[in-house]
């Protein structure tokens, strides 16, 4: 058996992103983006979202669970939250999701389309030696979302 590769048995499970509208949240990550929808449920007032997100309890939560591709199952969850307005999220942002895509200028396209904040394209270059594209722009929720793809092998 090999030994773990850290002490704790660290394993990262999945990013959980709150949204206020997950028909809209899903255009941009299923439909844009290309995760595939795995599964959506109601959350139950109990649940744990609401003490861990610090959610009112009387807010309706709904919990979906996407999959970027076969090798990573369930690597995306948005969690609904509708009947309470969400302040928006802080400048400077404190979280990116970073996310390598094939279709580059097509996804950057349909971003452009949604009308979502759009930082410059710049030049990628890895500290392996690779070069690449990367864009960043902010969803409709204030999730900032770097894509990139590697142009030039090392």
């Amino acid at each position: 058996m090999n030994p773990p590769e850290n002490e704790t048995g660290l394993r990262l499970q999945r990013p959980n992103l709150v949204v206020a509208d997950m028909e809209r949240a899903l255009k941009l990550y299923r439909d844009i983006l290309g995760f595939r929808l795995d599964f959506m449920k109601d959350s139950t007032p109990a649940g744990y979202d609401y003490t861990v997100f610090q959610i009112p309890r009387d807010a309706q939560l709904r919990f979906a669970v996407l999959s970027a591709n076969i090798e990573q199952p369930r690597s995306l969850a948005l969690t609904e939250v509708a009947g309470v307005e969400l302040a928006p999220v802080p400048l400077p942002q404190r979280h990116a999701l970073v996310l390598n895509v094939d279709a580059f200028d097509e996804v950057a396209a349909a971003v452009q389309l949604e009308g979502l904040l759009l930082h410059p394209e710049e030049l990628l270059q890895t500290q392996d030696g690779r070069t690449g594209r990367e864009l960043g722009f902010v969803d409709h929720d204030g999730h900032l979302v770097v894509i990139y793809t590697i142009t030039q092998a090392a």
